[in-house]
């Protein structure tokens, strides 16, 4: 076990989700990026034209169900903050 902030220890499964965590905020950043490179460089209709139609339909599916995921952590951490309150 890793110690936390006081005498609180973290868990092995903790210090992994941690780490995924730290992992996808990085990866998110990175699509985010390139995202956005990639819309002020060229315009929508040579992208769709020079894309791998397959792979953009699943690109597009793959995001789609991220933003669907973080909208329930949203709306969960939202409910959370009410009850707090």
């Amino acid at each position: 076990m890793i110690k936390s902030t006081g005498d609180q220890k973290l868990t092995v499964e903790e210090v992994r989700l941690i780490a995924d965590l730290r992992i996808m905020h990085a990866k998110v950043y990175e699509l985010y990026e390139i995202v956005s490179v990639i819309k002020k460089r060229h315009d929508e209709a040579n992208i769709r034209r020079y894309a791998d139609q397959g792979m953009l339909d699943k690109d597009i599916q793959r995001v789609d169900d991220t933003y669907l995921w973080f909208l329930r952590l949203k709306e969960e951490g939202v409910l959370l903050t009410k009850k707090l309150k």
